[in-house]
């Protein structure tokens, strides 16, 4: 088994991303997972090597990655050490990213391609990075199979509640700030993730991009979540009638925490994670 930690490639305006890849030396090729992470996430979160690793023993290669514009970097991936870049992130140069991340998988230099079996990518998106994934699987044929964890039904992500005051206020200021539960930095928020999905508000269009989803997709999503509610699951699901969907009595990230020191998943993580493996199994296959 083949851990790689830590590689870059160039993202979105050349920033790098940073990305891990698990695979088997001696199953080749496998089917890829690629996963993307929410809004305020990174590859990292709650020991997501151990989740790598379930897919891995389950006959998949695994690819996650930091988005180019998450504040992370590639000498700290865990850590918001470049909170510039944070306030310069948006939904487009997310989708860019991901573009990236299946170029480089189909890219003939790239020097695990003989691992990976190209015409089989599921894809894993979490929070922001579901609605992403919905969007990318909507354009993107070669992504074979999706499935979403609580993920949004709208580009609005953080300012979707807010009030007109506070949208006036943001764009005079041009930043906005919010407090990082976790880490309690000081978050930017620049006034151009607003104008982004102003000008591609047709292209970030996540529930007409739900409807135009062919392949298949499993919704996944906890009726206990705050931050996103599940309806937004109920709408998905409406949107695409051929979607399955899985709910279960948790939160918005499964029961997970991070840092996670347990060599083991809360049992909703589990629970989801079983039945996303079963799920590609009988989507992508396994060698």
């Amino acid at each position: 088994m083949a851990k790689v930690k830590n590689l870059t490639m160039r993202g979105c305006d050349k920033k790098p991303i940073t990305f891990d890849i698990f695979f088997n030396e001696s199953l080749m090729p496998q089917p890829v997972i690629i996963y993307a992470h929410g809004f305020n996430g990174f590859k990292d979160w709650g020991n997501f090597d151990l989740i790598a690793d379930q897919f891995l023993a389950s006959g998949f290669a695994f690819i996650k990655f930091n988005f180019s514009y998450n504040g992370t970097s590639p000498e700290q991936p865990e850590h918001f050490v470049d909170l510039a870049a944070f306030g310069e992130n948006n939904y487009t140069r997310q989708l860019d990213d991901l573009k990236c991340i299946i170029d480089w998988i189909y890219n003939p230099f790239n020097p695990y391609r003989s691992a990976l079996a190209i015409d089989k990518i599921g894809l894993i998106g979490h929070s922001m990075g579901g609605g992403i994934s919905i969007i990318k699987t909507a354009e993107d044929r070669r992504i074979k199979s999706l499935i979403t964890w609580a993920a949004i039904d709208q580009c609005k992500t953080p300012w979707g509640n807010w009030s007109r005051e506070q949208l006036k206020e943001w764009k005079h200021e041009g930043v906005a700030y919010y407090i990082n539960g976790r880490t309690r930095q000081q978050m930017p928020l620049n006034y151009q993730l607003y104008e982004d999905f102003l000008t591609n508000q047709e292209h970030l269009d996540i529930l007409k991009a739900a409807n135009q989803i062919k392949v298949p997709w499993l919704i996944c999503h906890g009726t206990e979540d705050i931050n996103v509610p599940v309806t937004q699951a109920y709408n998905l699901k409406k949107g695409n009638a051929n979607a399955a969907l899985f709910t279960i009595s948790t939160d918005h990230v499964f029961g997970r925490r991070h840092p996670w020191n347990s060599i083991t998943q809360p049992f909703a993580m589990q629970e989801v994670l079983n039945r996303n493996i079963l799920f590609f199994k009988q989507h992508l296959g396994t060698q």
